[in-house]
């Protein structure tokens, strides 16, 4: 039977649409993934003896942990604005190239300051990303769409981790700690040049999106700006009780989840008798099972448009597992290392939910800020937690005082959730009716 022109129409519209899963998301992917690795590998640098190498104390070492996010706090808000003024794409593909050379320095540089200065730098670079890929996915995608689509960027988070696990401990067995991180920094660099080619800021600026498809898209974004309270700028945003609560509820989760993150190989081989390649294998299962809830997560949490009610679960479960590795640790290492694995995978399953929470909660002319500043206060949160958890680790000899101080934070951050208001469903009326959205609304600049 052939197809009316009307069919026809429809399902070109629907072919078009779908190659925003296939053509944009996978680059989304890999540059967050290459973003992640440059970020994480720092802890195995540091199980691997960086301390001992360049004679630096383990508070210095610590501290050198910790600085990567205190420059990744410093210029969320001024990028984020750039981006949403000029193009997020032209933002992200010079923050490639600067910080893969900026990683691959990380194994060149012997001076400690001159380090410091590296890795705080290499935050800065990395602050433009996240945000800015968050910006352009709300341009791309619908509500109904957003969590998944946020968490295949987020994916980049945890898949990396387990990769770069499983194979780093035996990269740095084989040419040392210094040659990995420049090896692993450099196809930053690369990337960036494949990039700028794949991605363009807005549906009508992709080739190969149809005019149709892009209308209907456009005008379905538009439409769930109705149901969004106007707010004239960023100050007023600031002033409103649920977007500071976001704000204080991420601060806490990154404490513990980038505490857990930087020191695992760490606290895994302090607590073992493994060496660095086993290391590297046990510190990549916890990524393993995140993988699966966070894409569990953000179906359920698409098909159901509830997002605070996923999230808050997930936190609360997450500090008691590791608070359950706390009261393990002195008795079992693998009896700990199992609740670390339960505790891994909690902490990261809500994240494709949570940022599609954000901009149903705001309307778009301040959503780009709003998510930099929520995202700011994860880097605050992640420079205290990487920091203290390692001191801790230092000063004790144990890594169970880092354990306790994760599961407050992942606890403290789940409660706070509770709090949290679901976003306003958007009605079929108010997805046919794109001229009821505000004015306010409609303007991003």
């Amino acid at each position: 039977m052939s197809l009316t022109p009307s069919n026809r129409t429809a399902t070109a519209t629907g072919r078009s649409l779908a190659r925003r899963w296939l053509y944009l998301l996978p680059a989304v992917y890999v540059t967050y993934s290459l973003a992640y690795l440059d970020r994480a590998n720092y802890g195995f640098g540091a199980a691997a003896g960086l301390a001992a190498t360049l004679h630096i104390s383990s508070a210095q070492s610590a501290l050198l942990g910790s600085l990567f996010f205190f420059g990744y706090f410093l210029f969320q808000i001024p990028g984020i604005s750039y981006a949403q003024r000029h193009s997020a794409s032209r933002l992200i593909f010079y923050s490639l190239l600067v910080w893969g050379m900026l990683a691959a320095m990380t194994g060149v540089v012997r001076s400690f300051w001159l380090l410091a200065l590296d890795r705080m730098l290499l935050g800065v670079a990395e602050s433009l990303i996240f945000p800015a890929m968050l910006l352009l996915l709300t341009r791309w995608f619908t509500r109904a769409e957003r969590s998944r689509a946020n968490t295949l960027l987020i994916l980049g988070n945890p898949t990396t981790v387990l990769w770069m696990s499983a194979i780093t401990g035996y990269l740095i067995h084989a040419v040392g700690w210094q040659m990995t991180f420049v090896l692993e920094g450099l196809p930053s660099v690369a990337w960036a040049f494949a990039w700028r080619v794949l991605v363009r800021d807005r549906p009508e600026d992709a080739p190969w999106m149809a005019t149709e498809a892009t209308e209907q898209l456009n005008q379905q974004l538009l439409a769930e700006q109705s149901v969004l309270p106007a707010i004239r700028g960023f100050a007023r945003a600031l002033l409103l009780p649920r977007v500071q609560l976001l704000t204080v509820v991420y601060f806490c989760w990154s404490a513990g989840l980038y505490g857990f993150v930087i020191w695992l190989p760490t606290i895994i081989r302090a607590g073992s008798t493994v060496g660095i390649e086993a290391t590297g294998l046990l510190s990549a299962v916890p990524y393993l099972l995140s993988v699966l809830l966070m894409l569990l997560a953000a179906t359920i949490s698409d098909r159901t448009q509830r997002r605070s009610a996923i999230i808050w679960p997930s936190l609360l479960a997450s500090g008691v597992a590791l608070l359950g590795s706390f009261y393990a640790a002195p008795h079992s290492f693998w009896m700990a290392y199992g609740c670390l694995i339960l505790a891994g995978g909690l902490m990261y399953a809500p994240y494709g939910p949570f940022f599609a929470l954000i901009p149903e909660l705001v309307p778009r002319n301040v959503t780009a800020q709003v998510l930099a500043l929520v995202n700011s206060a994860g880097a605050l949160g992640a420079f205290a937690g990487a920091g203290l958890v390692g001191w801790l680790q230092g000063r004790t000899g144990s890594s169970q005082a880092g354990f306790l101080l994760m599961a407050i934070a992942l606890m403290a951050s789940g409660v706070m959730m509770l709090f949290s208001p679901e976003a306003t469903r958007t009605t079929p009326g108010h997805q046919a009716v794109a001229g009821t959205v505000p004015q306010s609304a409609l303007q991003e600049n």
